[in-house]
């Protein structure tokens, strides 16, 4: 037996370098779903590794691996699944099973009434799901005749302001 039968992959060709790889399609949609192309990603593993790596900078957002590899993000890269008031804080649930105190300064209200919020220490925004935008209207007060809406955090009021 010589070394070169003793060696893993001997005779196979040399692995790709970072810039012969072909970088994988990757995109958000507008319910936080990941896909590479067409093809959703389900795989909680890979959905959780593709999450924490999750970046953003002036160019947009990526996934830092050996390359950057973009991400193109329909609404916002992340959902609130679920929001409720504990003691006196604002609990966000997001789609990767996370929760978080969302600071309700940060609420702001979309086209379509959908509300957003900032999560993961402030660096991205996530897009209530319906489910979510229920809870959150349903713990606010509204004033008809104006059509404002505020959450009261303690003595504190947050106005739920509109963006156009």
């Amino acid at each position: 037996m010589s070394a070169r039968d003793e060696t893993p992959n001997a005779g196979a060709p040399a692995p790709p370098t970072p810039n012969q790889w072909t970088l994988p399609k990757l995109r958000i949609d507008v319910d936080g779903d990941w896909y590479d192309g067409d093809v959703q990603v389900t795989h909680e593993g890979i959905l959780a590794n593709l999450r924490a790596g999750l970046e953003r900078d002036a160019e947009g957002y990526f996934v830092r691996t050996r390359v950057r590899i973009p991400v193109a993000v329909a609404d916002a890269p992340f959902v609130v699944v679920r929001f409720e008031r504990r003691d006196d804080e604002f609990v966000a649930q997001l789609n990767d099973a996370t929760q978080e105190v969302v600071d309700p300064a940060t609420l702001r209200v979309g086209p379509g009434d959908v509300p957003y919020g900032r999560v993961k220490g402030g660096r991205f925004e996530a897009r209530f799901s319906r489910a979510a935008a229920h809870q959150l209207w349903g713990l606010a007060e509204h004033d008809e005749p104006t059509g404002r809406s505020v959450l009261r955090r303690g003595r504190r009021e947050y106005t739920l302001r509109r963006s156009r």
